[in-house]
C-alpha cells in the first residue's frame, strides 16, 4: 500500500507519507531534544515573567510618586488604619463593636399617639372608615 500512495503522489515526500498514516521514524534523539525545547520554554517563561515583574515595578514607582505628591494613601493603607481604629475604640469592650447607624434612622420622633384602631382604620374603604369614625 505504502508503494501504492507514494507512486499515487507523485514521489511525496517522508512528511507527507506520515500525514497520511504512513510508518514514522524513530528518532533516536527524539527524547533528547524534546527536553530541550522544554527547557527552552520554561527559561523563556521565565524571563518573560521577570519583564513583566520588572514593568509592573516600574509602573508600581510610579504610581507612589503620584500619591506622594497629591497626599494619595493606598487602598490597603486606609483599611489598615480603619481597622486599627476599629480595634483601639473596641480594645477595652467585652462586646462587639456597635454598628453605626446611617443618617435618617432613629432622628424622627415616634408616634405614639396613634392607637392600633386608627392604623386599621386608615385601611378600611371609604364608607367603613365614615361608620367608625362616627
Amino acid at each position: 500500500m505504502e508503494f501504492v500512495m507514494k507512486q499515487a503522489l507523485g514521489g511525496a515526500t517522508k512528511d507527507m507519507g506520515k500525514m497520511l498514516g504512513g510508518d514514522e521514524e524513530k528518532d533516536p534523539d527524539a527524547a533528547k531534544k524534546e527536553e530541550e525545547r522544554q527547557e527552552a520554554l520554561r527559561q523563556e517563561e521565565e524571563e518573560r515573567k521577570a519583564k513583566y515583574a520588572k514593568m509592573e515595578a516600574e509602573r508600581e514607582a510610579m504610581r507612589q510618586g503620584i500619591r506622594d505628591k497629591y497626599g494619595i494613601k493606598k487602598k490597603e493603607e486606609r483599611e489598615a488604619e480603619a481597622q486599627a481604629a476599629m480595634e483601639a475604640n473596641a480594645e477595652g469592650s467585652l462586646t462587639r463593636p456597635k454598628k453605626a447607624i446611617p443618617p435618617g434612622c432613629g432622628d424622627e420622633p415616634e408616634e405614639e399617639d396613634e392607637s392600633i384602631l386608627d392604623t386599621v382604620i386608615k385601611y378600611l374603604p371609604g364608607p367603613l372608615q365614615d361608620m367608625f369614625k362616627k
